[in-house]
C-alpha cells in the first residue's frame, strides 16, 4: 500500500509543480530558433516517403520521465508521448554496444558476434563491416542521412566509421563516454584522448561547447540546409545522460531542493536533454519537415542507479537482464499515425525499428534475410496485434559462469550456468547471473519504508541459476515461479537451445596498445591498416588469455614507440 501511495504522490507532484507549470512555447537556451513554428495543420496523405528522426538516450532510467511519474521535469518527451503511441511493452538490451548494434542491424547480438560486453576503446572491434546497416538501407531508398552523437560501434580502422557505415554526415564522439565540455575520454589511467569528430576529421575547433547544446544545434542546421521535399533520416544519439554528470548550472538549480547530489545533476541533464528534443521539434516545424515526419523516441538500456538514475518499481538496473535493465522508454509521435494518443502495450524490440523504418521508407528488405526484426508499422500506427511473441535478450558465453549452475538444473540441455535470458509471450527466463537483482526506489524517496523488496533482496538468488516470471502478471519479477512450472522452464530452455545453434563466435580481441590516443596525435580514432586488421580481429577468447599471448609482441611495440619519440 506504501508503494502505491507514494508513487501517486510523485505523480500528484509531478503534474501540480512541474507539467501543468511549463510553458512548452517559452524558448530555451538550447533554441537557435527565432520564430514559433508551432502553428496547427492536418497531417497530409502517407503520399510520399517520411523524414525520419530517430532519437537515443544514454543510461535514461525507466522511471525518469515525467509520463512514468518522474520527479524529473520532461514536458517535451510527455507532450510527444501523449500526441504520439506510447510503447510500453518496448524493450531494449543492457548496455550501449548491444542496442546500438541491433538497433543498425536488426539483428541480434548473437548473429553479429558482439555478444559480450562492449566495443571498448582499444580493441580491434567493429560492427561487423558485412552487415548492411540501416542508413545503408536507407541510403539506397533515396534518403538523405546524418548521425549526430555517440557511436559506440567501433573506430580501430575507417571502415568502420559512420561515414563509411551509411552515414552521409558524422558529429559526434566514437568511444563509449566523454566530458560534456572538453570532450575527452579515459579508458584507464594516463590511456586519454580527446573524442568529438567532424566526418572523418577530428573536432577540434568544438571543444568546450556542451554537448547535448552542440548535437540539437547541429540537428537544426542540417534541417536547415536540406529540402523538405526530398526524404532526410537523422539518427540523434546523445550523451546524455550517461556520465560523467555534468550540466549547465541554471538547470541544476531546478534540482535544488533535491537532497542527493547525483541525483540533482542527473535530472539535471534530463531536463536539459528534453530541452534539446523540443528544439528539434521546433526545425522540424520551421522548415517544414513535421508534417511528414516519423519522431522515434528510445533510450538505449537502463539507468545506472549509482549515477542518479532510476528504474523504480523495476528490478534491477543498467547492466542486468532484470527489466530494469531491459525495458525502455519509447514512444512514437507522427502525423502519419492514424491512431495517435494511445499507449501500446504491444511487444516491441529494438530490432524492430530497422525493418519498420526501412518499409516506410519503401526500401528494399529482400536482399537483408535473416533480420530478428519485424515491421510494426500496423502496430503503431493502426494498433494491430504484434508479429513479435519473443525476444532473445541474450545468450552471452564469455560472461562470468554463475557458480550454482549446471547442465542437470537445466534438464540436460542447457547449462544453467551461462548468462542468458529470453521471453517468450508473458515468460521470461533468466539463466546464470542476470546481474544486481534489488529494487531501488527513486533517490528523493530517503526513508522509504521497509517492504517486501527489502526482504526479497536478502533472500532472492541464494544457491540459485534460473528463473522465470509471467512479466504481464508480475512486471516487477517479484514472484519467480521456475519452482512450480518446471514444464515453461523447459519450453524456454529448448527456445535458448535453438538460438545458441544460430549463434556466431563471439567477437571480443584483446586491446592493442596502439590505439592510445598519443601514437595518433592526442585523439581517439582509427590506427589500424588494412594489412594489419586481420591479424588483430579476435575469436571469442578472454581478453585476459588473449593479452597473455601478444604481451612479446605488446613489448616489442612500446619498445619502437619510445625509440622513435627520442628521434623526434
Amino acid at each position: 500500500m506504501a508503494v502505491y501511495a507514494l508513487t501517486g504522490f510523485s505523480l500528484v507532484s509531478l503534474l501540480s509543480f512541474g507539467y501543468l507549470s511549463w510553458d512548452w512555447m517559452k524558448p530555451s537556451l538550447v533554441a537557435d530558433v527565432a520564430t514559433d513554428p508551432m502553428e496547427k495543420s492536418l497531417p497530409p496523405a502517407f503520399t510520399r516517403p517520411p523524414h525520419i528522426i530517430f532519437i537515443l538516450t544514454d543510461d535514461q532510467g525507466y522511471h525518469d520521465v515525467g509520463y512514468h511519474g518522474s520527479d524529473i521535469q520532461t514536458p517535451t518527451l510527455d507532450r510527444l508521448a501523449a500526441e504520439g503511441v506510447k510503447l510500453e511493452n518496448y524493450y531494449i538490451q543492457p548496455i550501449c554496444t548491444p542496442s546500438r548494434s541491433q538497433l543498425i542491424t536488426g539483428r541480434y547480438q548473437i548473429h553479429t558476434g558482439l555478444q559480450h560486453s562492449i566495443i571498448r576503446p582499444r580493441q580491434p572491434n567493429c560492427l561487423p563491416l558485412d552487415q548492411v546497416t540501416l542508413p545503408q538501407k536507407l541510403q539506397e531508398a533515396g534518403y538523405s542521412t546524418h548521425m549526430v552523437g555517440k557511436w559506440h560501434l567501433g573506430f580501430y580502422k575507417k571502415e568502420c566509421l559512420p561515414t563509411r557505415r551509411g552515414f552521409d554526415t558524422f558529429l559526434g564522439s566514437l568511444t563509449g563516454n566523454v566530458d560534456y565540455y572538453t570532450y575527452d575520454n579515459c579508458d584507464g589511467p594516463g590511456v586519454c584522448g580527446y573524442d568529438l569528430h567532424e566526418g572523418e576529421d577530428v573536432a577540434w575547433d568544438q571543444s568546450g561547447k556542451y554537448s547535448t547544446f552542440l548535437y540539437a544545434q547541429r540537428v537544426s542546421k542540417i534541417l536547415a540546409s536540406h529540402s523538405p521535399k526530398e526524404p532526410i533520416f537523422i539518427y540523434v544519439a546523445f550523451q546524455a545522460v550517461h556520465t560523467p554528470l555534468q550540466s549547465p548550472k541554471e538547470y541544476i538549480y531546478r534540482y535544488r531542493s533535491m537532497g542527493n547530489v547525483a541525483r540533482r545533476k542527473y535530472a539535471a541533464m534530463v531536463t536539459c536533454m528534453d530541452e534539446a528534443v523540443k528544439n528539434i521539434t521546433w526545425a522540424l516545424k520551421k522548415y517544414g519537415y513535421y508534417d511528414n515526419s516519423v519522431i522515434v523516441f528510445s533510450t538505449d538500456n537502463g539507468g545506472q542507479t549509482f549515477s542518479g538514475g532510476s528504474n523504480w518499481p523495476l528490478r534491477g538496473r543498467k547492466g542486468t537482464y532484470w527489466e530494469g535493465g531491459v525495458r525502455g522508454i519509447g514512444f512514437v509521435h507522427s502525423p502519419l499515425i492514424k491512431r495517435k494518443r494511445r499507449t501500446s502495450w504491444a511487444l516491441v524490440h529494438i530490432t524492430d525499428w530497422y525493418p519498420t523504418l526501412v518499409s516506410l521508407a519503401r526500401g528494399n528488405l529482400s536482399n537483408v534475410p535473416g533480420l530478428d526484426g519485424y515491421n510494426i508499422w500496423p502496430v503503431i500506427s493502426e494498433g494491430k496485434e504484434s508479429p513479435r511473441t519473443e525476444i532473445l535478450h541474450n545468450i552471452d558465453p564469455l560472461y562470468n559462469h554463475a557458480k550454482y549452475g549446471s547442465l542437470e538444473d537445466g534438464f540436460g540441455i542447457w547449462n544453467t550456468a551461462v548468462q542468458a535470458s529470453i521471453r517468450v509471450r508473458e515468460w521470461k527466463l533468466l539463466t546464470g547471473d542476470p546481474g544486481y537483482s534489488d529494487w531501488i526506489p527513486p533517490q528523493t524517496l530517503t526513508n522509504f519504508p521497509g517492504s517486501w523488496w527489502n526482504l526479497e533482496r536478502l533472500t532472492d538468488g541464494l544457491r540459485k541459476s534460473v528463473w522465470l516470471f509471467n512479466i504481464t502478471a508480475d512486471p516487477y519479477e517479484r514472484y519467480d515461479l521456475s519452482d512450480q512450472r518446471p514444464d515453461v522452464v523447459r519450453t524456454l530452455l529448448m527456445r535458448l537451445v535453438h538460438y545458441n545453434r544460430t549463434a556466431i563466435p563471439v567477437r571480443y580481441p584483446a586491446e592493442n596498445p596502439r590505439a592510445h590516443p598519443d601514437f595518433n596525435g592526442g585523439a581517439w580514432g582509427p590506427w589500424a591498416s588494412e594489412d594489419d586488421a586481420e591479424e588483430w580481429e579476435g575469436g571469442g577468447e578472454p581478453l585476459k588469455s588473449r593479452n597473455k599471448k601478444k604481451k612479446c609482441k605488446i613489448c616489442k611495440l612500446r619498445s619502437f614507440f619510445r625509440k622513435l619519440n627520442t628521434r623526434l
